[in-house]
């Protein structure tokens, strides 16, 4: 059953945890938030927008899945696809303990605190429904917020590599809601490039 006021509880201590980050991003809108927060923001939106009836323990998660993620800089790891792995490894574990001990501050059971760790952990994608609902929110929060950017910095082929492996995690749910998202012409043409592909 949910906690509407437990809940709004969570959200709020998450958001005071992201609300630390030192790197600050700008919205279109021109406010300027700390990154992560606004990140989680971007995250519940996205969630309620593609899944309305997710369960709590889904909807926790989304609004942590990155707290205080700039505590492990990923430049503390050797700058290798090893070093990536383990610091993904790592920040997952971290996620799930800051999240955790927020949970239990606000009155949660065991039960929902180990839900949100083994979604937070990525556990069971294809096979786990909130799991793969999570992983489809995030590849979609990132191709319509953060795709653009990324594409600007990096080689065409690296972009087309990225896009396939975000789909290759995605739903048919999630493909049918990322080809409705507000790309820009250039962002389609790759993306369409990166699925015939």
């Amino acid at each position: 059953m949910a906690s509407p006021d437990k809940l709004q509880q969570a959200f709020s201590l998450f958001d005071k945890a992201n609300e630390k980050d030192p790197h600050t991003e700008t919205a279109p809108s021109g406010k300027t938030y700390p990154k992560e927060l606004l990140y989680a923001l971007r995250m519940t939106e996205k969630l309620n927008d593609f899944a309305p009836k997710a369960s709590e323990a889904l909807q926790l998660t989304a609004r942590c899945q990155h707290i205080c993620r700039w505590e492990i800089p990923r430049e503390s790891y050797e700058m290798n696809r090893t070093g990536y792995l383990k610091w993904r490894q790592d920040l997952k574990k971290f996620h799930a303990k800051k999240a955790g001990s927020i949970l239990e501050e606000v009155g949660y059971d065991q039960e929902t605190i180990d839900k949100v760790a083994f979604l937070l952990e990525k556990k069971q994608l294809k096979k786990n429904e909130d799991t793969q609902t999570l992983e489809d929110v995030i590849c979609l929060v990132f191709l319509e917020h953060y795709f653009e950017p990324f594409a600007s910095e990096h080689e065409k082929a690296k972009v087309i590599d990225i896009l396939q492996k975000t789909w290759r995690k995605m739903s048919e749910e999630g493909h049918k809601a990322a080809l409705k998202l507000p790309l820009s012409k250039s962002s389609l043409k790759l993306v369409s490039k990166a699925i015939a592909g």
